[in-house]
């Protein structure tokens, strides 16, 4: 059974839920989505229990980030598990700056694999680490939101808030 270490933080749109492996960030993603986080962590390690305990740095990170500083993930020890192809989508999505939303068509292009559109997405929908890796950034071609986890109403915030939208 593996064991994770598990802290929370209230964000300005809802009770975020982080994990850490042996030190590492492997999850977050915002509380309520409970039941997301046990079949993504099923998937991953099978058998897992939580303890809770303080991962350090992480929240001193989400202020920041709440605060606008747009880099204050760079340089944070991550244990994303996932296949070549979806750290290859984790890769991608990261590369698009705050600021900044493309459609899944563009994010399959970014990552060399133009054809890989609806894969490309899966990969978006399996994403451990929310905010983090931004798959907010990911909309509809036609510049709809959809298909974020956390809900379209805290996609709509978080793009406001790095100011994607509007533009």
């Amino acid at each position: 059974m593996k064991l994770l270490h598990s802290e929370r933080y209230n964000s300005p749109i809802g009770e975020l839920m982080m994990l850490a492996d042996s030190g590492r960030l492997c999850y977050l993603d915002f509380a309520d989505n409970g039941r997301r986080l046990e079949k993504l962590l099923t998937a991953r390690y099978r058998t897992f229990s939580l303890q809770p305990g303080t991962l350090p740095g992480l929240r001193a990170r989400l202020d920041r980030y709440f605060a606008g500083q747009w880099n204050a993930f760079d340089g944070l020890g991550l244990d994303t598990g996932g296949t070549d192809f979806q750290r290859a989508v984790w890769r991608g999505l990261r590369a698009i700056r705050a600021g900044q939303a493309i459609s899944y068509r563009q994010l399959a292009a970014a990552i060399g694999r133009p054809r890989a559109i609806r894969a490309a997405g899966a990969a978006n929908a399996r994403n451990p680490l929310a905010l983090i890796i931004p798959c907010h950034r990911v909309i509809g071609a036609d510049g709809s939101l959809r298909g974020y986890a956390g809900g379209t109403d805290r996609q709509s915030w978080l793009l406001n808030h790095e100011g994607a939208l509007g533009r």
